[in-house]
């Protein structure tokens, strides 16, 4: 399958860098150098991913993280020369799907790339076949793309929905967090064990009732997460 990469950059060298490895996979690929013109691309061409930098003039990466995914599920990996822990986990706090700090590998940001490709076309195959997965008050309805609690539907970004769908589909199972990784969720290799403590940290600001003390996405301390149908969680230390 042929895909279309946005690449939101202002360094115009490293830009192009990225334009050549994304073509040498055999994607089609477009460049912008601000954040405005990111938008505006993705809102007249609808990419399937988007490889955007978090230092960028006229809205900044962060910025355009936090603006589409109001709007869209499209796969986003942040670029950033930032180390500091805080500021790579708040792009996937604000919708990120992953993240890379510069200096990095071209190969493996092509790697990257491809995990969340395949993850994004996975999540649609599922759409098509998977049944409505129930747990509790908690519905995951892969052919709607949709989370609801109690019938209150619940704004999820990509990332999210799949490590969700997957502990929905074996509740009560306990998953660590390199199964999350490498399994049906689709995180792939290149992700990191932190990348699914920051999602399972956004679900349960929407999930849960009271997300310093979860009833549903549950910390099995030691090993990894589960997800429950909420009536008896309060055992499980948060």
């Amino acid at each position: 399958m042929r895909t279309h990469v946005l690449v939101a950059e202002d360094d115009p060298k490293q830009a192009e860098l990225i334009r050549r490895y994304l073509e040498l996979e055999g994607h089609t690929a477009a460049v912008v150098h601000d954040g405005r013109a990111a938008l505006d691309e993705v809102r007249r061409h609808e990419p399937d991913l988007l490889i955007v930098d978090v230092m960028m003039p006229r809205v900044d990466g962060l910025d355009v993280c936090r603006i589409l995914r109001r709007e869209s599920e499209l796969p986003i990996l942040v670029l950033t020369a930032r180390s500091a822990e805080d500021d790579l986990l708040l792009g996937l706090d604000l919708g990120a799907d992953d993240y890379m700090t510069k200096p990095f590998s071209p190969r493996e940001l092509m790697a990257r790339v491809r995990v969340l490709l395949r993850r994004s076309q996975r999540s649609q195959v599922r759409e098509a076949e998977d049944r409505v997965l129930r747990v509790g008050e908690l519905t995951v309805d892969p052919d709607r793309h949709e989370v609801r609690v109690a019938d209150a539907l619940v704004p999820c970004t990509p990332g999210e929905f799949d490590l969700l769908s997957t502990l929905a589909a074996h509740p009560e199972q306990v998953f660590s967090r390199s199964q999350l990784l490498g399994g049906s969720s689709g995180f792939g290799h290149y992700g990191s064990e932190r990348t699914i403590d920051v999602h399972v940290m956004n679900l349960r600001r929407k999930i849960e009732p009271d997300p310093r003390c979860p009833v549903r996405l549950l910390t099995v301390f030691g090993v990894g997460y589960k997800l429950t149908d909420g009536t008896g969680g309060r055992r499980h230390a948060p």
